[in-house]
C-alpha cells in the first residue's frame, strides 16, 4: 500500500508540473501573437507540440510485459483512472458537437447530457466493481468465462469490434477535420499526422502508455474547453462563472424568441422555403423529365447570353450551374431530396430553447417526448456497455478503486458537460441579438471567417438585404470552434480550442484502437486459435493487429464518409443491445447460461441492426417503417429488452450452468474478508 501511495504522489507531482508548463506554454504563444507571430505558426506549434507530448509519453511508457500492456499493471490510482476515463469518453463529438446539439435542440439536447452521464451511474452500480473483481483483460474474457467457452466470447468480440470500429473511424475523421481547419494541412495529411501520434502511444506501451497519455490529454481538453466560455461569460454578464449565470442569459433569449419567431419577415422567409420544398418535391416526382427540362433551360439560357454578348459574370454563373447539374436521375433524386429536406427544415419555426418536447399538436409532442426518453435510455445503457470504457476498470489496484474511478470520472466529465449548455446559450444570445436582424454588409467578422470554410451559410431568401433567422445556417461544430472569435479573443485561444478538440479525438481513438486490437489478439488469436502462444508472440500479434486496424480505419476516414456522426450514435445502440443484458444477468443471475446468453446477444444485436436498416436513409430505409415513431439512432431501445427476454426464457428452458460457473458468480458478486473462504455480504 505504501508503494502505491508513493506512486500516486509521484504522479500528482508530475502532472502538476505538466499542467503548469502547459499553461506557461499557452501564455508564451499569446505573447508571441502580440509581438507578431502569425496565426499559421501558432496553429502548427499547437499541433506538433501536443502530438510530440503524447508521443513522448508513449515512448517513456513502452513495455513488453503482458499485464502492463493490456491493463497498465493494474496499478492506476482512482483519480488518474477517472481522468483517463473522462478523456477516453469525451470524444471529438462531445468536445465539439455537444454544445452545438444543445444550441439547435435546446431542452431536447439534454437527452445526451443525462443519458451519457447517467450511464456512469449504471457502470458504478452494476458493472465496474464486479468486472474488476473478475480480473482478466477484456469484456469478451468475462463473457467466455461466465458463459463457458468461445461461442459467447466470439459473439462478444464481433460486437465489440463492430461498435468500436465506427467510433474509431469518427475520431480519426475528427483529427483530419481539426488539422485541416486550423493548421491548413490537407485533410489526408493531417489525418495521418494525428494517426502517427496515436500509434506511438498504443504500439509501444499499450494500456500503460494510453493511460498516462489520456491523463495528459484530459488536462489540455478541459483547459481548452473552459477558457473561452469563461471569458465570454465575463464579457456578457460580468461574472466569469458560466455554469452559474447562463440562466439569466437564457431568460433574455426566451424574450427574444417571442420577438423573432412571429415577425412578419421571418414568416415570409419560412413561407418561401416552404414553396422551395414543394417545387423540389414536384421535380423529384417528375424525374427524369424534370432533369432534362432543367438541362435544356440552362443550355438555352447560356446560348442566349453568348449571342447577346452578356456580361462575362452571368455567362460564368450559367456555365457553373450547368456543370453542377446532376449527372443522372439517381444523382438528381439524391441531391434534390437533400435540398428539399433542408428547405422543409428552414420552413419550420425553430423550437424554443427552454421548451420541453415541442410539437404542433399533442401527438407530435408525445412523439418528441418518446424519442427523448428512448435516446436517453440508449445512451445511458450504451455508455454502460461500451467495451473501451469498461476495460479501464481492469486497470485499478482493486474493487474499491474501481468504484472510486467511476466517481472521479463523473466529476471530470461533469466539468465539461455542465459547461456545454452555457456555450449553447451564450452563442445563441450572440446570434439572436448581434447577428439576426443585421444588414448583410455589417455582419460580425466571425460570420464571414467561418463562412469561408463552409460552417456558416447565409441566403438572402426574400432579397431585403437583412438577415432573418431562417436565412442563417450554422454547422453544429461552429458553436465551440467559433466561440473565441465571438468573444473577440486572440487567435491563440482558437489554437487552444483546436488542441483540445485534437486531444479529445486522439484520446478516444487510443482507447478504441487498443480495444479492437487487444480483442482480436487476446480473445481471438490467444483464446481461440493458439492457447499455447508465448507472451512475446501474443504481443507481436497484438501490435500487428493494431497497425492493421489503424490503417483500415484511416483509409475509411480518408474517404470522408457521410453520416459518420450518426454512425457514432449507432455504436451506443450496438453496444447496449449486444452487451448490457448479457453482462448484467451474468453478474446478478446465476441461472443465466450459455445458450441463453448467445441467443440473447444475437437477438438483441440483430433486431437493432434490422431496425436501423429499415428506418435510416443511409441504409436505404425510411421512417415510414418506424415502430412507434422511434428514430433509428435509438434502435437499441428494442434490442436491449429483447436481449433480456431471450436470455431469461432460453436459460429457463435449458439446463442451468454447472456449479463452478455459479461459484464464479458468487466470487464476482461478493467481497471476501481476509482468512475467509466463503462469500460474505
Amino acid at each position: 500500500m505504501s508503494s502505491q501511495s508513493a506512486f500516486a504522489r509521484r504522479l500528482r507531482r508530475y502532472y502538476t508540473w505538466y499542467t503548469v508548463c502547459f499553461i506557461v506554454f499557452v501564455g508564451l504563444l499569446a505573447v508571441g501573437e502580440y509581438l507578431g507571430l502569425s496565426q499559421r505558426v501558432i496553429g502548427h506549434v499547437f499541433l506538433f507540440v501536443t502530438i510530440a507530448i503524447y508521443a513522448g509519453i508513449g515512448v517513456m511508457s513502452r513495455t513488453s510485459d503482458v499485464s502492463e500492456y493490456y491493463v497498465a499493471g493494474r496499478r492506476v490510482p482512482a483519480v488518474f483512472n477517472g481522468m483517463a476515463i473522462a478523456a477516453d469518453w469525451m470524444s471529438a463529438a462531445s468536445f465539439i458537437g455537444l454544445a452545438g446539439t444543445l444550441y439547435f435542440a435546446g431542452f431536447e439536447g439534454l437527452a445526451f447530457v443525462t443519458g451519457w452521464t447517467g450511464g456512469f451511474v449504471l457502470v458504478a452500480l452494476l458493472l465496474a466493481p464486479y468486472l474488476r473483481k473478475f480480473g482478466q483483460y477484456t469484456i469478451p474474457d468475462f463473457l467466455g468465462a461466465r458463459y463457458q467457452g468461445n461461442v459467447a466470447r466470439v459473439v462478444g468480440l464481433a460486437a465489440a469490434v463492430l461498435a468500436s470500429f465506427v467510433y474509431l473511424v469518427a475520431q480519426i475523421y475528427g483529427v483530419g477535420l481539426v488539422t485541416s481547419r486550423f493548421v491548413g494541412m490537407e485533410f489526408e495529411i493531417g489525418l495521418f499526422v494525428g494517426l502517427a501520434g496515436i500509434l506511438v502511444c498504443s504500439f509501444l506501451g499499450g494500456m500503460r502508455a494510453v493511460t498516462w497519455t489520456q491523463v495528459a490529454q484530459y488536462v489540455i481538453l478541459i483547459v481548452a474547453y473552459l477558457v473561452p466560455v469563461v471569458i465570454l461569460s465575463y464579457k456578457l454578464t460580468g461574472i466569469p462563472i458560466p455554469q452559474a449565470v447562463y440562466g439569466g442569459v437564457l431568460q433574455q433569449i426566451t424574450a427574444r424568441e417571442g420577438e423573432l419567431f412571429d415577425a412578419p419577415s421571418e414568416i415570409e422567409v419560412r413561407n418561401l422555403y416552404r414553396l422551395r420544398a414543394a417545387e423540389y418535391e414536384r421535380k423529384i416526382a417528375e424525374l427524369p423529365l424534370s432533369l432534362e427540362a432543367e438541362r435544356s433551360q440552362l443550355v438555352e439560357r447560356l446560348n442566349r447570353l453568348r449571342l447577346d454578348d452578356s456580361p462575362a459574370r452571368e455567362i460564368a454563373l450559367t456555365e457553373r450551374a450547368l456543370r453542377d447539374l446532376p449527372r443522372s436521375p439517381a444523382d438528381a433524386r439524391q441531391r434534390w431530396e437533400r435540398v428539399q429536406a433542408e428547405a422543409l427544415e428552414r420552413s419550420r419555426s425553430p423550437p424554443r430553447h427552454a421548451e420541453a418536447h415541442p410539437g404542433a399538436s399533442a401527438s407530435e409532442s408525445r412523439i418528441v417526448r418518446n424519442n427523448f426518453l428512448a435516446l436517453m435510455f440508449v445512451l445511458m445503457v450504451g455508455t454502460a456497455a461500451l467495451p473501451h470504457i469498461l476495460i479501464r476498470y481492469y486497470t485499478t489496484p482493486g474493487v474499491v478503486d474501481a468504484r472510486r474511478s467511476v466517481l472521479w470520472s463523473l466529476f471530470f466529465i461533469f466539468l465539461l458537460y455542465v459547461t456545454a449548455p452555457a456555450y449553447a446559450v451564450f452563442a445563441k444570445w450572440e446570434v439572436y441579438y448581434n447577428v439576426v436582424g443585421s444588414t448583410l454588409n455589417i455582419l460580425p467578422d466571425w460570420v464571414a471567417s467561418w463562412g469561408k470554410v463552409g460552417l456558416v451559410r447565409i441566403e438572402d431568401m426574400n432579397g431585403d438585404g437583412v438577415l432573418q433567422l431562417a436565412e442563417l445556417s450554422l454547422n453544429t461544430d461552429v458553436i465551440v470552434l467559433a466561440t473565441p472569435e465571438i468573444a473577440g479573443l486572440p487567435y491563440v485561444v482558437s489554437g487552444l480550442v483546436a488542441a483540445g478538440g485534437l486531444a479529445a479525438a486522439l484520446s478516444t481513438a487510443d482507447g478504441l484502437l487498443l480495444t479492437i486490437s487487444n480483442a482480436l489478439s487476446h480473445d481471438f488469436y490467444y483464446k481461440v486459435i493458439n492457447p499455447e502462444a508465448t507472451t512475446h508472440r501474443r504481443l507481436v500479434i497484438s501490435k500487428s493487429q493494431l497497425l492493421i486496424v489503424a490503417a483500415v480505419a484511416a483509409w475509411v476516414a480518408s474517404l470522408r464518409p457521410d453520416n459518420i456522426l450518426f454512425l457514432v450514435g449507432l455504436a451506443f445502440s450496438i453496444g447496449a443491445s449486444a452487451f448490457f443484458p448479457a453482462l448484467v444477468l451474468g453478474i446478478f443471475w446465476k441461472r443465466a447460461n450459455r445458450p441463453g446468453a448467445v441467443a440473447g446477444m444475437l437477438a438483441g444485436l440483430g433486431v437493432t441492426l434490422y431496425y436501423m436498416a429499415r428506418t435510416h436513409p443511409f441504409f436505404g430505409g425510411t421512417m415510414s417503417n418506424a415502430w412507434f415513431d422511434i428514430n433509428p439512432i435509438s434502435a437499441g431501445v428494442f434490442g436491449v429488452p429483447l436481449g433480456f427476454l431471450i436470455i431469461i426464457v432460453v436459460s429457463l428452458l435449458t439446463p442451468p450452468p454447472p456449479k463452478e460457473i455459479q461459484d464464479l458468480v458468487d466470487y464476482v458478486r461478493y467481497p471476501q474478508l481476509p482468512g475467509k473462504s466463503r462469500p460474505v455480504n
